[in-house]
């Protein structure tokens, strides 16, 4: 079997999924090094070991196991991420948040931002990576997630990244000074509807995804324990659930002089900010 005929396989036996053209050249780059043009171009013939590889990745998403996982690694931003079991996917909406903070950062010296809920580090250590006069500090409570946290900081030689391997709700806030932003991907999914979600979003972990009974557990602590951390003139960035943005507002009631919320590439209100 050639190249360009093992690529025509793979397309077709992930087309259950998405976007299968997509995901056969992710895995054609991460196994054998190629793009897709020279996918077109190729003749040669592969060997069994590279089958072997792609037929046993095609298992795995068969299987529910997420692209991500199986690569090992995610594009987030303009930067790559490490990831695996025990760690939140980056997802493209997610970076609205790194604009935002970008943004709203441009002009403000040193300034000093907070990653709640950090997983994977993508948001906070990617405005580390953007602002080298920042201070940035990522709070991430499970150990599975943290591993990934540490690693892709090493991996981007941060030295203005603080992690803090604590618990949200319980956590001595004197541990971080006060901030210019709180940005945060924090779960938000009703606990009831967590086994309903696909199988594929079920390898990820329950900690990431389960927001309490009415999914605003966590906004109501970043309301309660941590809008006033936040300097004068400052900004909080949340990521949400679609028609979660009116009730989160109404959460951080009195606690804010200007709100607003910004929709996502489907048109759904993904981001909720405030100014203190």
């Amino acid at each position: 079997m050639t190249i360009k005929e093992l690529y025509s396989y793979c397309s077709n036996e992930l087309s259950f999924t998405e976007c299968g053209d997509f995901e056969a050249m992710c895995i054609f780059n991460d196994i054998l090094g190629f793009t897709k043009e020279q996918i077109i171009l190729n003749n040669q013939n592969v060997t069994s070991f590279h089958q072997e590889k792609i037929d046993e990745v095609i298992d795995r998403r068969k299987n529910g196991e997420p692209l991500q996982y199986i690569l090992g690694k995610w594009d987030f931003y303009d930067l790559s991420f490490s990831v695996g079991e025990g760690v939140l996917i980056p997802r493209p909406e997610t970076e609205i948040l790194v604009d935002f903070a970008l943004e709203k950062l441009k002009n403000v010296k040193n300034p000093v931002v907070y990653d709640l809920c950090s997983g994977s580090g993508c948001i906070g250590l990617t405005i580390a990576k953007h602002l080298k006069d920042a201070k940035v500090y990522l709070l991430e409570k499970e150990e599975n997630a943290l591993k990934y946290l540490l690693k892709n900081k090493d991996d981007l030689k941060l030295d203005n990244v603080f992690v803090i391997n604590d618990d949200l709700f319980t956590v001595d806030l004197s541990l971080f000074p006060e901030c210019d932003l709180i940005v945060s991907n924090p779960p938000y999914i009703m606990t009831e509807e967590i086994d309903s979600l696909q199988k594929e979003v079920l390898f990820e972990p329950i900690t990431a995804l389960d927001g309490g009974i009415d999914g605003y557990d966590f906004y109501r602590c970043l309301a309660d324990r941590w809008s006033g951390k936040v300097k004068k003139g400052g900004y909080i960035a949340m990521e949400c659930g679609e028609n979660q943005s009116k009730y989160i507002i109404e959460l951080f009631n009195g606690k804010y002089i200007e709100s607003n919320f910004i929709f996502d590439f489907n048109n759904i209100d993904r981001v909720v900010t405030f100014r203190i």
